[in-house]
């Protein structure tokens, strides 16, 4: 599946007027274009493919809360080289943009049927709460089908940074049974740790009380929402970058020989066209920033470690995997555990309020 050579067409979707106001047919609408190609290598390029964009108007209108130009988004999600993975591969379920602003998730049908049914109360929270929440923020969905082959994609921004490095990475989700991260995680370049590991490591997140009033608050919000949604199993996705630790790896790097290799770097980081740069790329006619520094109009997950904690850090924090609704199979799962862990274990699998409340307590526990 060439993603990366669909997605240069998604533009061709976007050719439909911006309406006063949503409607609800807006949330059930869909926009398609097919792309013929008569001269055609398909090694590299399929000779017919088509796209399918749903609901067009409503991620648009929530682009535009979150504060993304469209063009930008056009240019960051389409006009740039490949997508890669965190180990630079073109290929996987996860990618990021070339600008790292974005992530392009391939999920199934089903879950676009969740996303379709989640979609409208999402937006409507949106807009409520002014954009001002810690759950994804969902850009645009696609249909790719080449040679009668779909794939789904669910477009997001980026939680992390498109500039900083992130040292350290947790999957939280207020549960401690079988919550450590496996062996063969641990031993990857970015290893995604768990509940257990962070207590363990004895981890906490130091920002002042105003920060973690502001982030209690939010989450709180948020949990109200998927509580009545019914949505459980989500995840706090925590990224840490080590300031530190960045101002070292830079001065080894600038007093390395490295010449060429920073020539290409330098290359990698220029925009991908002129005009527009994409949703981070106007930041280039701007001094550097150095380790620790951000814009907070882009990357908007990122906090800073109050003044005068044990470690300079930069947090990324953000709910993931809202999509999980407690159906009957999550129930069968809760009753299996609660058989193998026992009725008072704090296993993942409860019911949405039970799962909101132990979340809460658990995320309002790792603030220091």
């Amino acid at each position: 599946m060439k993603v990366n050579i669909q997605l240069s067409y998604i533009n061709d979707l976007s050719q439909v007027p911006v309406p006063v106001m949503l409607l609800p047919d807006d949330f059930r609408a869909n926009s398609k274009v097919k792309v013929n190609h008569h001269l055609f290598n398909k090694e590299n390029l399929p000779g017919q493919f088509k796209f399918k964009q749903y609901c067009p108007q409503v991620f648009r209108n929530l682009r535009e809360r979150f504060g993304i130009e469209d063009q930008d988004f056009q240019v960051s999600l389409a006009r740039c080289p490949p997508l890669k993975d965190e180990e630079g591969r073109c290929e996987g379920l996860l990618l990021t943009s070339y600008d790292r602003t974005l992530v392009v998730k391939e999920i199934s049908s089903e879950e676009v049927a969740e996303m379709h049914n989640f979609l409208l109360e999402y937006h409507q929270y949106v807009v409520t709460s002014h954009g001002s929440t810690l759950l994804p923020q969902f850009l645009a969905m696609y249909r790719v089908t080449v040679e009668s082959e779909d794939t789904y994609l669910l477009v997001m921004r980026n939680m992390f940074s498109h500039r900083l490095h992130v040292h350290k990475k947790y999957d939280l989700k207020g549960s401690l049974v079988s919550r450590e991260a496996t062996l063969k995680e641990k031993v990857k370049e970015l290893p995604t740790y768990k509940d257990m590991d962070f207590m363990n490591n004895m981890q906490k997140i130091y920002v002042c009380d105003e920060v973690k009033e502001s982030v209690m608050g939010k989450l709180n919000r948020d949990i109200e929402f998927l509580v009545r949604m019914k949505i459980m199993d989500y995840s706090l996705l925590l990224g840490i970058h080590d300031v530190e630790k960045a101002e070292r790896e830079e001065e080894e790097f600038e007093s390395s020989d490295g010449e060429e290799e920073q020539d290409e770097s330098s290359q990698s980081a220029l925009p991908c066209s002129t005009s527009p740069e994409g949703i981070a790329g106007y930041m280039n006619s701007f001094k550097p920033m150095g380790p620790g520094e951000f814009d907070p109009y882009v990357d908007v997950y990122a906090i800073e470690s109050a003044e005068g904690a044990p470690r300079r850090e930069v947090y990324f924090m953000g709910l993931i995997d809202v999509l999980t609704q407690y159906d009957t199979k999550k129930k069968a799962a809760h009753a299996a555990k609660a058989v193998k862990h026992g009725a008072g274990a704090e296993i993942s699998t409860v019911h949405p309020e039970q799962y909101g409340k132990r979340f809460k307590e658990f995320i309002a526990k790792i603030f220091a």
